[in-house]
């Protein structure tokens, strides 16, 4: 089954209350309240992102995290890239070239990598911004690819004659 971890999803969660107010300096105790999160996931999720560029910390009284670029300008995948240790990759020979011991053999391995890159291309098109917005974006399957046929709507046949 496809499922991203615990600790991507937390930083998703984490990212897009941000993203709904992204100049607001928030401390890692104020988000861990705001989410219902325990303070040290917290914690360790703004550590990554910082360590990845997708946020910014500031020490002192008033000092915290906040993004470090427009929502608009962070994708998915870049959180995922952020918060799993192993590249992104449906299977390990996506993952990790060079790691399976049959891939050379391998059938399928075209296959997986034409799905691999397709699930990433659709998590690189869906930013920060788009999970804040309150109506989801057209997922890629349901979008017109170039060159297709475009169906026609359901409209009543006009004729003039008879």
């Amino acid at each position: 089954m496809l499922r991203i971890s615990k600790i991507v999803d937390y930083g998703i969660l984490v990212l897009t209350h941000m993203a709904a107010r992204p100049t607001h300096v928030c401390s890692a105790a104020e988000l861990a309240a705001a989410l219902g999160l325990g303070q040290p996931v917290v914690s360790k999720v703004l550590k990554l992102l910082a360590q990845h560029g997708l946020v910014t910390s500031t020490r002192g009284a008033h000092g915290g995290y906040r993004l470090l670029r427009d929502p608009d300008q962070i994708h998915v995948a870049a959180i995922i890239d952020a918060l799993e240790e192993q590249p992104f990759g449906l299977t390990e020979c996506t993952a990790m070239p060079g790691a399976c011991s049959v891939e050379g053999a391998c059938h399928i391995r075209s296959h997986w990598q034409r799905i691999n890159l397709i699930v990433r291309h659709t998590l690189e098109s869906v930013s920060l911004a788009d999970m804040v917005n309150e109506s989801p974006p057209v997922p890629v399957s349901m979008a017109p690819r170039a060159g297709a046929r475009q169906p026609i709507p359901n409209i009543p046949n006009w004729s003039l004659s008879k």
